[in-house]
């Protein structure tokens, strides 16, 4: 099979597109032809060593993967080939072919586009979970939403609208304001004026939730405009900055700074994990989100796909289609 291959650490132009002996399924796994591998912000990290996690070297990229079930291993009674399933991999996915434990495999419903399937697992996962049992949000709330234009930008835009939210998106060009408030945001504004803004647009109430995958000077601004009781979650550092806080302004300001990790949360709370993406398929079936797809590219464009998106340069979701 064709695969994207990480010797080293290092650039993402290091990647290479090789030929790997095709996986067979252990016990609990099953063996899936990926129709679409989804490309996160999370993957360009850890090729270049930057990520909490550091695999064992040589190894392929990408976590989540939609396609067709082509073999299963012992155990396994709940998934035959054939099936179409979402599949959250421990890594492997920028690949023809890819193996998953069973148990992180769910069923996709009939004619479900793979790339927005991908969609649904990390981004809309992560804005789901970050909104639902994070911030337990409620309707009628002021959402901010920093990066509003990225793949989990876009799920928290319709995420926060389909809990009933007030949706102020930020984003740093007219191009993807525009893409913002075309998803479902009230309101689209920039990072120059953010505090000022967001007061304005609240009429002085501040915002109840900030959804921050940004960091630097967006959440310094955040700190500084939450409403009381509010919860500023901590997604990511986009901006390549790790922010400081300072704490006697939670103290006065009576709100709370909220840690995000979708991953380690699928891992300890499965039950709620798969109620949340049934929910997720739920909602996309009823059409209340829909993600949007940038696009599908090659495994080959796996390099100039990642610099995109580390560098903030894309919108949406991106996937690669072997």
């Amino acid at each position: 099979m064709k695969a994207i291959v990480c010797h080293e650490f290092g650039p993402l132009e290091t990647l290479s597109l090789e030929d790997l002996p095709d996986p067979t399924p252990g016990d609990g796994e099953v063996l899936i032809r990926t129709e679409a591998a989804g490309v996160n912000y999370p993957d360009g990290l850890l090729v270049q060593g930057l990520y909490q996690a550091r695999p064992d070297r040589p190894f392929v990229p990408g976590n989540e993967v939609a396609g067709e079930v082509l073999s299963v291993g012992a155990g396994v009674t709940h998934l035959v080939p054939g099936d179409r399933v979402l599949a959250a991999v421990s890594g492997g996915g920028y690949a023809e072919m890819a193996v998953c434990a069973a148990e992180r495999c769910f069923a996709m419903p009939r004619g479900m586009d793979a790339s927005e399937a991908c969609a649904l697992l990390v981004a809309y996962g992560t804005s789901h979970h970050a909104l639902k049992q994070r911030a337990q949000l409620v309707a009628g709330e002021w959402l901010v939403i920093f990066g509003a234009a990225g793949a989990t930008g876009i799920a928290a835009i319709q995420i926060g609208k389909t809990m009933g939210a007030k949706v102020i998106a930020v984003c740093s060009i007219d191009q993807k304001r525009a893409l913002a408030l075309e998803c479902g945001a009230d309101h689209a504004i920039g990072y120059d004026t953010l505090k000022d803004d967001v007061r304005r647009l609240t009429d002085g109430h501040g915002a109840d939730v900030v959804y921050d995958s940004v960091g630097g000077d967006a959440f310094a601004a955040a700190s500084r405009f939450m409403a009381r009781n509010g919860r500023l979650l901590v997604i990511g550092f986009a901006s390549g900055e790790i922010p400081k806080l300072s704490v006697n302004l939670t103290l006065v300001k009576e709100y709370a700074v909220v840690g995000v990790f979708w991953g380690n949360w699928t891992r300890h709370d499965p039950e709620a994990y798969l109620d949340n993406m049934q929910e997720l398929f739920a909602w996309h079936q009823s059409g209340a989100v829909r993600p949007h797809i940038e696009g599908r590219y090659g495994l080959g464009d796996a390099a100039d796909v990642l610099s995109r998106v580390l560098g903030r340069g894309a919108t949406g979701k991106i996937t690669l289609v072997p």
